[in-house]
């Protein structure tokens, strides 16, 4: 089923129900996806954007609703990454007369990807193409989020089609933002942010700029995944700008991973002294939450408290991967603290640590260990340790 944005612009895309891991098994997708593809019938007609190569069928009967595939003149792949691009091969068989129109480093990625003869016209900042009585205008945004990333802006209807950008893992039975649940619809989309576009966010802030700058009117904005943006579009904008500064909520998020239960019982009297100070807190059981939200949860907190039991002269395996998406993501602006117990040799708390100060997050309050199962009287100096950490995440700035 297709659906019109404006005359003569139909989103022929797909809608992924059942998706629920993205990125292979690295992203969780708890609402499934879409994969949002544009047909522009004009004097020439123009593809931008593909979806995922098992979607193929859907992409290409949505098409045939509307005109026979050999009539396209132009495809546009703003970005080579397989969501996107995997219908390529049978698009570009269908249209043997397209131009298959890329940035400067999309001629690279998308041959990287293909092997295929194909003919490439790379754009830059500003390009135009005509189409008729419309013409597609040509953004970079390297690292929005791959290096070949762009924009590209339909004039006449004022659509901005930026791919990555704005879009959200959100599968739903309509196509636009003000027919679906809003809750469900920033929630998808700040899940989205944190989890990819996090250590991007001085392109993020930079690339806005240079957009806004060219004075483009923008009546939607139609990215590759999720809901499209009609009512009040630059919305999404505005927010992704207030992501991108990094600026914390006054509230803590406390991870761990536990053997017997000692390192869970520290989570819970800490996040009592948070609660005692009037800092809002989560606790997250690394072991058996999902990654990616719990990613998101650190995202929003000013405080990061991590917290292990001690194993093999480390810290417990299910919290490793959380903590090289830490370091990975390259958060700003947050402070951090390690807690844990042990029986023997104790190096966890150090371990966490030192991994915060890699990470990019000064630690506020030294470490806190208990040995065995923690005591009454290690309980409450448990609390005490959520009171300081819950004064220190009040100030501004990063800690003395």
């Amino acid at each position: 089923m297709t659906t019109e944005l404006k005359k003569g612009v139909f989103w022929v895309g797909a809608v992924d129900w059942g998706l629920r891991l993205f990125h292979g098994h690295e992203l969780s997708t708890h609402r499934g996806s879409t994969y949002n593809s544009y047909l522009i019938v004009d004097k020439k007609v123009a593809l931008v954007d593909a979806v995922w190569g098992p979607f193929t069928a859907e992409l290409i009967e949505n098409i045939k609703e509307i005109i026979d595939p050999a009539k396209i003149d132009i495809v546009v792949a703003n970005h080579s990454e397989s969501d996107h691009s995997g219908a390529l091969p049978e698009v570009m068989r269908l249209a043997p007369n397209a131009t298959l129109v890329v940035s400067k480093r999309g001629a690279e990625s998308i041959e990287g990807h293909y092997h295929r003869n194909w003919k490439y016209t790379a754009m830059k900042t500003g390009d135009k193409l005509d189409l008729g009585a419309n013409s597609l205008v040509f953004v970079e945004a390297p690292m929005l989020h791959w290096p070949d990333s762009m924009f590209t802006y339909l004039t006449g209807h004022n659509i901005l089609m930026p791919n990555d950008a704005f879009g959200q893992h959100y599968a739903t039975a309509f196509r636009f933002n003000d027919e679906v649940d809003q809750a469900e619809l920033y929630e998808e989309a700040l899940k989205y942010y944190a989890n990819i576009l996090t250590p991007f966010s001085a392109q993020v802030a930079a690339k806005i700029k240079d957009v806004l700058a060219l004075n483009l009117p923008v009546d939607i904005i139609a990215p590759s995944h999720g809901v499209i943006w009609r009512k009040d579009p630059l919305q999404i904008v505005h927010r992704y700008q207030e992501w991108a500064a990094q600026k914390p909520e006054q509230s803590a998020v406390i991870l761990y991973g536990t053997i017997w239960q000692g390192t869970r019982r520290m989570a819970d009297a800490i996040g009592e002294g948070f609660a005692e100070a009037g800092v809002p807190y989560k606790i997250v059981d690394v072991a058996v939450s999902d990654r990616n939200d719990a990613i998101t949860d650190i995202f929003r907190a000013r405080t990061v408290v991590l917290g292990s039991s001690t194993m093999n002269q480390n810290v417990v395996p299910s919290i490793h991967p959380l903590l090289g998406e830490i370091k990975g993501l390259k958060f700003k602006n947050k402070i951090g603290a390690a807690f844990g117990c042990y029986g023997w040799s104790g190096e966890s708390v150090k371990l966490l640590e030192e991994h915060l100060t890699a990470s990019g997050i000064p630690v506020a309050c030294p470490g806190l260990k208990c040995k065995w199962q923690p005591s009454a009287e290690e309980l409450e100096a448990c609390r005490k340790f959520g009171r300081a950490l819950a004064d220190a995440t009040k100030k501004p700035g990063s800690p003395s």
